[in-house]
């Protein structure tokens, strides 16, 4: 019970951090609730299945290839896990009339990041102990949700826009990247030093995502 408490921990401070963030017109409970429910559920299960599919079509045993783990960290873990996030977003959370101003799309993209990060976080932490907790507090927990955050930015200008794909796909497109960095500069520990850039691009993705909240916050048609 102890590690699993460890586990949502950080889940529980991003989602009150975010939530504190959405200043000027906050969201129905209810919605943020099954938010992270279907992160942390169908997330998970849609995941689950397109991984299966991957690896049935695009086997990459070599785990010492710079190629084959770029693709894996790209094309395989980033778009398949920020995906499964991302069709939550859209087809759940930005249909909603609650779904008001821009902000709410980094705030239902959070909830839902966090619902996924989540359940992989008791996965991890219940399988190796209290060191992986504290390090993925710092690291996997916060980096899920700059993703959240980044996608969540242009899904909420999506929805008052006329180039609604066009915003849908660069929300979508820029989680993967960002994902797909962070994945493969740990993905290729075999070459020496080469995990500090894990953290770099996170610290790029927190530096754009405290950009893209107060963007957001200062262009709120409810601020006074």
């Amino acid at each position: 019970m102890n590690l699993i408490l460890l586990a949502l921990a950080p889940i529980c401070i991003i989602i009150l951090y975010i939530y504190y963030k959405d200043k000027y017109e906050k969201e129905p409970p209810k919605l943020l609730i099954v938010s992270f429910l279907l992160g942390a559920i169908l997330s998970i299960c849609i995941t689950t299945v397109m991984y299966y599919g991957f690896d049935i079509v695009l086997p990459l045993p070599n785990k010492t290839s710079i190629l084959e783990q770029f693709i894996k960290a790209f094309f395989v873990v980033g778009f398949t896990e920020e995906y499964s996030k991302y069709i939550i977003v859209k087809y759940y959370a930005q249909t909603k009339a609650a779904f008001n101003e821009p902000f709410d799309g980094i705030v239902y993209a959070v909830m839902v990041s966090m619902g996924f990060a989540a359940t992989e976080n008791i996965v991890y932490v219940l399988d190796s102990g209290i060191q992986t907790a504290l390090l993925r507090a710092f690291t996997a927990v916060p980096a899920h949700a700059t993703f959240g955050i980044l996608m969540g930015y242009y899904i909420g200008k999506a929805k008052f826009s006329k180039h609604r794909i066009l915003l849908n796909i660069a929300g979508l497109g820029l989680a993967i990247l960002f994902h797909g960095a962070y994945d493969f500069f740990l993905f290729i520990d075999f070459v020496p030093g080469i995990w500090t850039g894990a953290f770099i691009s996170l610290f790029i993705g927190i530096v754009l995502s405290r950009n893209a909240i107060i963007t957001h916050q200062n262009n709120s048609h409810f601020k006074i």
